[in-house]
């Protein structure tokens, strides 16, 4: 099922391979215990507090700064150590597609609006392709530090997977 939602022209590829078969990925993605596990950036933690993954469902998550140095970041920038996230998940087709919109409205200066990730995974026997598609961020900057911070996500994705199938 999907809403209204469609990829914008100027989208971004990230597309990594990984050593596991789809279902775990899909798990990892799909799942509280899953997306706690590497759903954060380097320095924060992820805890779920609602999930219902369908069109119109949500996750909400708390974000954490862990690590002194993000916690000292967040202290010195007049920031609190923890933030309440939400998304709004727009497909669910399990095991095989995933999207949703994440509000943007922590821009100083910038009117809020809804930002859409798509997520396709391609099973190739115990090898499974994700490839993340992401719409750009209202300028060129904030673009390119969110390409990055979705590249550690997939990096963090990987590093799950290295736990779960060792």
């Amino acid at each position: 099922m999907t809403t209204e939602y469609t990829t914008g022209t100027n989208a971004a590829r990230l597309e990594r391979t990984y050593d596991a078969p789809a279902e775990l990925v899909w798990e990892l993605l799909t799942t509280a215990a899953g997306l706690e596990e590497w759903w954060a950036p380097k320095g924060f933690e992820s805890r779920v507090s609602e999930l219902e993954v369908r069109p119109g469902g949500q996750v909400r998550f708390t974000m954490t700064a862990t690590a002194p140095e993000q916690v000292a970041y967040m202290r010195d920038a007049g920031m609190p150590l923890s933030s309440e996230l939400h998304k709004t998940f727009t497909e669910v087709a399990a095991p095989t597609r995933l999207a949703y919109v994440s509000p943007i409205d922590f821009v100083p200066d910038h009117e809020p609006y809804e930002h859409l990730t798509t997520i396709d995974i391609e099973p190739a026997g115990d090898r499974t392709t994700l490839v993340m598609t992401l719409d750009p961020l209202h300028d060129d900057t904030w673009t390119q530090q969110h390409r990055a911070h979705r590249g550690d996500e997939l990096d963090n994705l990987e590093a799950a997977i290295r736990r779960r199938t060792m």
